[in-house]
């Protein structure tokens, strides 16, 4: 039986990754209006003022100093490069390339906590991510296939494996944060040094503003709030209470849920291709979370 605890982180790991999904669709919005550094910066300016706010309200104040090489190296990496080069790699590639090639992040997140954090590979986590990732690439192939403007430039995919190393060097470094610093501390205070890496587009965007439709900008402002403030403080709850690995795993359901949230709010009805990828993404993520009979007779179960 799961404790309150490991419910709890799991309730959070699945409040991250539907927020997370859902950026996917208000980028599309956003994206339209505002160049990547700005749309970067905006959503971490809105994000870091509801995290500011909370903190104040809550007290925390400053994560101990053993806590801040964690978040100024995953504040860098995941709050600032990542944001930036997403955003400009899925101007240069269809959204079905950027798909199949950031979803290697989840890979080399469960590769670099094995050599960095000591991590074990136990064979479900494997597994699951081999199911999880033949998923995602089959709805990449889909997507691209569908797009009436598909294409994929070297650049393009450079950028967005670039996004995906500076995502798993982010979630990394910020795992070893969470045993000295909250988790809204570790994540209120990396979504402040992504914000400061990105000042430099902060011309770009005061000019961008004046003239972006209030709906881009709202959605801007919506990827402050749920996406990066609650989302990122979910996941840092979560990510405290279980290994690098599995929790980037779990991020295997995203692709799953932006099929979902498309045919949702955006009228794009998947095809058959596109839902066995999305099936198969979801059945990764329960095998790679799943746990071995003999452990939880034993009670040596992973934690959730």
């Amino acid at each position: 039986m799961q404790k309150p605890s490991s419910r709890l982180a799991l309730v959070a790991a699945g409040v991250t990754v539907v927020l997370w999904a859902s950026a996917f669709v208000s980028i599309r919005s956003a994206g339209a209006a505002y160049s990547p550094g700005a749309l970067a910066l905006g959503r971490l300016l809105s994000g870091v003022l509801v995290l500011g706010a909370v903190l104040l309200v809550r007290r925390e104040g400053l994560p101990p100093r053993a806590a801040w090489p964690g978040i100024a190296v995953s504040g860098l990496l995941w709050f600032g490069v990542y944001m930036v080069v997403l955003n400009w790699g899925e101007q240069e590639v269809d959204a079905g390339t950027a798909a199949m090639v950031v979803n290697v992040g989840p890979i080399l997140i469960a590769l670099l906590g094995a050599r960095f954090l000591g991590e074990s590979l136990p064979p479900r986590l494997l597994a699951g991510m081999a199911v999880s990732f033949a998923g995602a690439v089959t709805v990449g192939l889909s997507m691209s296939r569908d797009s009436a403007g598909g294409h994929a430039s070297v650049l393009g995919v450079a950028l967005c494996l670039l996004a995906a190393v500076a995502y798993a060097g982010g979630v990394v470094a910020q795992k070893p944060a969470l045993a000295h610093g909250s988790a809204l501390q570790v994540t209120t205070f990396g979504c402040l040094v992504g914000a400061v890496a990105c000042l430099p587009f902060a011309g770009q965007l005061a000019g961008e503003v004046g003239r972006a439709p209030l709906s881009a900008t709202l959605n801007m402002v919506y990827l402050g709030v749920f996406p990066t403030a609650l989302a990122f403080t979910t996941w840092a709850y979560a990510l405290a209470r279980t290994t690098a690995g599995r929790m980037g795993a779990t991020t295997y359901a995203v692709p799953a849920l932006v099929v979902l949230l498309a045919w949702a709010f955006l009228g794009e009805l998947p095809g058959p291709l596109t839902l066995a990828g999305g099936a198969l993404c979801l059945a990764g993520v329960a095998v790679s979370r799943s746990r071995p009979r003999s452990s939880e007779a034993t009670g040596t179960a992973e934690s959730t």
